[in-house]
């Protein structure tokens, strides 16, 4: 390692919207205004781009181009004047909303509300816009305020406001991970919010890099430094953020969705109860077992829209996966299985997987052709070890490489013809999060080959979601395509739904689950949930299923999965004494589709997430900021999920802010104010839920949709 300081700088150019520099080793850095409140920041340590193209900006458009946006386009940004003034310490470019000054000699930028004249962020003295001459990890160091709260980075585990924590991102398959504390996880989405309370302001930065990326929020401590701090680092490529001011955190994720696409507009059938386990295809009469839980759900009178369908359909003979292969033995008469779904009413979306083991009967067409990553030195498939059949069984393999426009359409040609001509409805998108041992391992890169440290691993989980999104708008032109894709980059979300993965059977799982949802709400991603009752482990108990159902109606995707260690099946009607609450809670989550469905367009228009942190509506109420279970679905109903075994009652904290301070129960009618902390009753049948007062909720009731207000009904004295 050795980390070097770019600075001093000097004014290269200047243009009607930023301002060009160079390093003392010919860095450039560039600060570009793109719209009066969103300032573009590249620092390009080789003094060019190490990768000249992004799939993650789209700037209000609906995609990128497939091959990726040039950096350097500036299409779909508003055709700014920014002021720039320059002296001989100091650079500074304003918007008729924030300055951004730059210190010439350290490389320190300061950023300022020009309505306030109030500093809301800075970069550290000196170390800002390090990076490592030896290697080619690159940095961002800023001062940490006392008081400043940081949301977002995705799905990651711990606590809603990251402060203190440390997050890495490199997309891997962990499994059966910890809720609490296991990092890093699927997604790799390098966004986050700031907030300040003093000000009563937000703020986001995205990173636009997909290397391995490390977070620190102020663990980290250096009395040699002059201040708290914190900081980004990648492993690779050049930095280049967006600052996006708020102020409100609703603002600055409304801007982050336009600059990096609003999220897909799903079918009406995602917003219901999404059965799956992985038990029922990995059964000898998979077909039979199939058909048995559609016939279930009607006998036990449970709706379900969507069933999907697990792996165990594609195995070989020798019980290795092998994708796009149906296992006849299991599933004789695919056609059929999907015709006794649909009779049903239920649609089917099967598991693919982007590897190919090499005892795939496909394997030596795709290698013969270049279609896979390629080894550096010999330009052979790059070989590593996948998941093949059983519980940690692996088998080395190869990885599709979706930067090849033969292998993209390839992908796209094997969903038609082996899964959608069979009456496949959607697709689900699994284990894509590209592991690869080695960074030098080589993406086609649309004819202009880099390597896959530089970011190509979470571009191929980018690009695999897209090509299943698109198979499906091309077969079905008049549906909303339906993907389902368990890792994530940004742009994720133009093309799925997701989910966090293999998560444990507890009730910590339960508790933890809830601030990894809220935190990937607000980094883009509206569209997600869990697998309720957990993936693995032994069958949830009774008690711990309920509460876990009970909440779960209320997350944007409410599917049940499970791949149980005693041979049981999550089902809604695997405990009869218990059955009557499970089918109330999911008969409440279909009287709530129209609101649900009202705020998945929400979503699509906006980017607002659908479950909403309290924080979200309510940061000028100091208990919000730190809340990380209870939660808000849109703008209108608090939920107060149940986390622990035997509460017959529990405590619940009631916000009071300008979005509203009246709130009124679900169920009862009972009427509270807010900014005080309530105890209401628990009882199995049901978790607290308050309303907004003077909030109309769209339910459905006996197939009429009725606009259901929720009212203060008391005097004006409010007595």
């Amino acid at each position: 390692m050795r980390l070097t300081n770019p600075a001093p700088f000097h004014v290269e150019s200047q243009t009607d919207s930023g301002v060009s520099l160079r390093g003392m080793r010919g860095e450039q850095l560039r600060i570009t205004a793109l719209t009066s409140t969103l300032i573009r920041v590249e620092h390009l340590p080789d003094g060019r781009y190490r990768l000249d193209r992004t799939w993650s900006i789209v700037a209000g458009e609906a995609d990128t181009p497939l091959e990726g946006r040039k950096r350097e386009d500036r299409a779909g940004y508003d055709a700014l004047a920014a002021e720039v003034e320059t002296t001989s310490a100091t650079c500074r470019l304003r918007t008729n909303t924030i300055e951004a000054a730059l210190d010439l000699r350290t490389g320190a930028l300061t950023w300022t509300a020009r309505n306030s004249g109030a500093e809301f962020a800075g970069d550290l003295p000196l170390r800002a816009l390090m990076y490592d001459r030896a290697g080619r990890s690159i940095y961002h160091y800023m001062k940490q305020r006392p008081d400043e709260h940081y949301y977002g980075f995705g799905e990651v585990v711990g606590a809603l406001d990251k402060r203190q924590s440390r997050i890495r991102m490199a997309n891997v398959d962990a499994a059966v991970y910890d809720a609490r504390v296991t990092d890093p996880l699927y997604k790799h989405i390098p966004f986050y919010i700031t907030y300040l309370p003093d000000q009563h302001l937000a703020y986001g930065l995205f990173y636009d890099n997909l290397a391995a990326t490390t977070f620190d929020m102020g663990r980290e401590l250096n009395g040699t430094f002059g201040s708290a701090f914190h900081y980004y680092q990648a492993e690779d490529g050049d930095l280049d953020y967006y600052l996006i001011y708020g102020p409100s955190i609703e603002r600055v994720i409304e801007q982050y969705t336009w600059l990096t696409g609003r999220p897909a507009l799903l079918p009406e059938a995602a917003l219901g109860y999404l059965g799956s386990t992985m038990t029922y295809t990995e059964a000898p009469d998979a077909q039979a077992q199939l058909a048995k839980f559609a016939q279930l759900c009607q006998e036990h009178d449970i709706p379900c829209d969507l069933f999907h369908m697990s792996s165990g359909y594609t195995t070989g003979s020798n019980g290795k996966r092998y994708v796009f292969n149906w296992n006849r033995e299991r599933v004789p008469d695919p056609t059929q299985m999907v015709q006794t779904f649909h009779d049903a009413g239920i649609l089917v979306a099967p598991n693919i997987k982007p590897h190919l083991l090499k005892s795939h009967p496909r394997y030596a067409e795709i290698a013969e052709r270049g279609g896979f990553l390629s080894d550096p030195e010999s330009g052979a498939p790059a070989s590593h070890p996948f998941w093949s059949g059983g519980l940690y069984e692996v088998e080395d393999g190869a990885l599709l490489d979706f930067t090849d426009p033969q292998t993209y359409d390839w992908w796209k040609a094997q969903i038609k013809a082996h899964l959608l001509s069979y009456g496949i409805d959607a697709i689900w998108n699994d284990n894509n999060e590209f592991e690869m041992d080695d960074d030098d391992a080589t993406c086609d890169g649309f004819d202009v080959p880099f390597r896959i440290g530089l970011g190509g691993r979470g571009l191929q989980t980018l690009l695999m979601g897209r090509a299943s999104f698109e198979a499906l708008r091309e077969f079905y032109p008049h549906r909303q395509p339906f993907v389902l894709s368990r890792a994530g980059v940004p742009g994720i979300q133009r093309y799925a739904q997701t989910w966090s993965g293999d998560n444990s059977t507890s009730w910590e799982t339960l508790r933890w689950n809830m601030p990894m949802g809220l935190g990937l709400s607000l980094s883009g991603v509206p569209n997600t949930g869990h697998d309720i009752g957990g993936f693995f482990g032994p069958a949830p108990d009774p008690e711990l299923f309920v509460r876990w159902v009970q909440a779960g109606v209320f997350f944007p995707r409410f599917a049940i999965h499970s791949w149980n260690t005693d041979g049981t099946v999550n089902e809604p009607w695997m405990y009869p004494e218990v059955l009557p609450l499970i089918r109330e809670a999911i008969n409440l989550r279909y009287r709530l589709k129209p609101h649900l469905a009202a705020l998945m367009r929400e979503a699509h228009a906006t980017g607002h997430p659908i479950m909403r942190p309290l924080v979200y509506h309510y940061a000028e109420d100091a208990r919000c900021r730190g809340e990380s279970f209870d939660f808000m679905l849109g703008g209108d109903m608090l939920i107060a999920p149940v986390l622990e075994p035997g509460m017959i009652s529990r405590r619940v904290y009631l916000p009071a802010g300008g979005h509203g301070s009246v709130w009124v129960d679900f169920y009862s009618g009972t009427i509270y104010d807010g900014g005080q902390e309530v105890v209401v009753d628990t009882p199995m049948a049901r978790i607290p839920v308050f309303v907004r007062a003077g909030a109309s909720i769209a339910l459905a009731e006996d197939g009429v949709i009725d606009h259901r207000v929720f009212s203060d009904t008391r005097s004006p004295s409010g007595s």
